[in-house]
């Protein structure tokens, strides 16, 4: 039978006691509920019908052509956004390209902040995994947030005075332009795989942070898939050149994922904890804390391996071990009512709790430059 696991990542992680949400085929249903039945396990069916879910997905009321934050935009739209958001504010905004994609598409960064010298940095990236379409609409949220509120509020404006902001607003193009035309449900990367027919990579799987050693795949058809080698996606190669080029000024690494409502820090390759991790710790809880005022929104936290399930291979924990000590994956909405299908409606409550987290974190690195 074939299972399409949404939380964990796969099989291979699921352990005894643990909640796990997995998606069947509509005629495999039944076959499934007897299996489950027949195992005495409880269970609860979240979405009877995704299609229904994902077309119901669009409920945003603005449905005017071109970009707009409350809805989610297609490849096309976010890319023109990039050059547009840059070309209005200047003194603000810049764009480069840091690479290219598998298919070819242009790997667009904006860099969010006063101009100044000397200044350090945080870099954010979202869309690694094609189907968490919540994540490039909070890189897209952070950037129009940063525009309309400089000089208006007080810590935005304190932080693009002091930092910039690398925003990388989709990482896996290819993949993301894939969930758009043809699979909503795809994950991976897009690039061939020699000796299989199976498409794509896991790229939160294929850093070189105790790449493939726990809670990834060797076979190319898995979704967990860790690639041939550490950094064989070009995607991956282009935000890690990226990151080592800067690595000088860039004193925290951001990465935005979904769901489950949890806050991040390494380690997830490893049970051990990192130097800090008090410092994380307790960090981690102030964030989740602030993000709870905006709307009551339960976050968890604590190290990935233990939170969440061992993972090796991911860029968090890869950019820690470059010496970025604060690194932190946010995992947005929700806990799996919708799961990955997140209707638009909730795009706007989502990004705003996220925004005060996000602030809280760049305010305090901000206090402890190092």
């Amino acid at each position: 039978m074939q299972i399409d696991f949404w939380h964990p990542d796969s099989v291979t992680l699921v352990k005894t006691g643990m909640t796990v949400d997995f998606r069947v085929e509509a005629d495999l249903c039944s076959e499934a509920e007897k299996l489950l039945q027949q195992n005495g396990l409880n269970y609860e069916v979240l979405i009877d019908n995704l299609q229904t879910v994902l077309n119901r997905q669009f409920d945003s009321h603005v449905r005017s052509a071109g970009h707009q934050y409350e809805k989610y935009n297609s490849w096309e739209t976010i890319a023109a956004w990039t050059a547009d958001i840059a070309n209005q504010n200047p003194a603000l905004i810049s764009r480069s390209q840091i690479g290219t994609t598998f298919e070819g598409r242009p790997m667009y960064l904006l860099k969010v902040g006063k101009q100044g010298a000397n200044k350090k940095a945080i870099f954010m990236d979202c869309g690694f995994h094609a189907r968490e379409w919540i994540s490039p609409a909070f890189c897209q949220w952070f950037v129009r947030q940063a525009v309309r509120t400089y000089g208006q509020e007080t810590i935005m404006t304190h932080l693009l005075d002091q930092l910039d902001f690398y925003v990388l607003p989709v990482f896996n193009i290819d993949g993301y332009v894939y969930t758009w035309t043809r699979s909503r449900m795809w994950r991976k990367t897009r690039s061939t795989n020699a000796g299989s027919s199976c498409i794509g990579t896991d790229p939160n799987r294929n850093f070189n942070a105790g790449w493939c050693s726990i809670g990834a795949s060797r076979r190319p058809c898995d979704d967990t898939y860790c690639g041939s080698a550490p950094e064989s996606e070009k995607e991956t190669k282009a935000l890690v050149n990226f990151i080592r080029n800067n690595i000088s000024t860039i004193k925290a690494y951001l990465t935005i994922h979904s769901y489950s409502q949890m806050l991040l820090y390494p380690y997830s390759y490893t049970y051990n904890v990192t130097k800090n991790h008090v410092e994380l710790n307790t960090l981690a809880k102030a964030a989740v804390k602030e993000l709870y005022t905006v709307h009551g929104t339960q976050y968890t936290y604590g190290p990935g391996a233990t939170t969440i399930y061992p993972a090796a291979g991911g860029s968090d924990d890869w950019a820690y071990d470059q010496g970025i000590k604060y690194s932190f994956t946010f995992e947005l909405r929700d806990t799996g009512r919708y799961g990955f299908a997140l209707p638009e409606s909730q795009i706007k409550p989502t990004c705003e709790e996220t925004l005060v987290a996000i602030k809280y974190i760049a305010s305090y690195v901000l206090d402890h430059l190092y």
